[in-house]
């Protein structure tokens, strides 16, 4: 009888991690409409960023890099934006490694309030250089270049209000979800 419920506990999880994967799913399609209404810097929040991240906090790497990986791809056959080339392909990869690694660091590291920016950190680092790394493979796929400048304005320059947003928002979330139980991220 013990196997059969700590089975049953195991469905269980895999359910809540499914369905709160699905929710930032959801979230990371639409919050883009949201931001959107702030013309002067709406894009610049980098609204896909906020879910991908909070799903690899809340419910560990694994889910956060899907749900990173699916999301702009999924957005731009369904809503036409992000492009999907390059846009999207490298959004992709970028938005894997923010979910994934934000899980991993966080399963990691204890759970304290420095840690959980450092974790933070550490994914948006990494994620920015992948994006850059495939936005450079893909320019040279397509004969094309990719200069510093390029990845600066894309990565750092033009991103400066969602990274703002992520540094102050993420880890403010992160422990309301965790003190209200909601961390599945064990």
């Amino acid at each position: 009888m013990p196997d059969q419920k700590n089975s049953r506990g195991a469905n269980a999880l895999r359910v809540r991690k499914l369905t709160y994967a699905a929710l930032y799913l959801a979230i990371a399609l639409v919050l883009p409409f949201i931001t959107g209404q702030i013309p002067e810097i709406g894009q610049m929040l980098c609204p896909m960023h906020l879910p991908v991240l909070l799903c690899g906090f809340m419910c560990g790497w694994p889910w956060g890099m899907a749900v990173g990986f699916i999301a702009p791809p999924l957005r731009s056959v369904i809503f036409g934006m992000p492009a999907m080339f390059p846009g999207a392909v490298s959004m992709a990869f970028e938005l894997a490694v923010y979910g994934g690694m934000a899980g991993l660091m966080y399963h990691l590291l204890p759970r304290k309030k420095p840690l959980i920016y450092a974790a933070l950190v550490i994914s948006m680092i990494a994620g920015r250089l992948v994006w850059g790394l495939v936005r450079l493979a893909l320019a040279g796929l397509s004969g094309g270049s990719f200069p510093w400048a390029a990845f600066w304005a894309g990565a750092v320059a033009n991103a400066i209000p969602g990274i703002i947003l992520q540094l102050v928002l993420i880890p403010i979330l992160v422990m309301a979800m965790e003190r209200a139980g909601l961390s599945l991220n064990k």
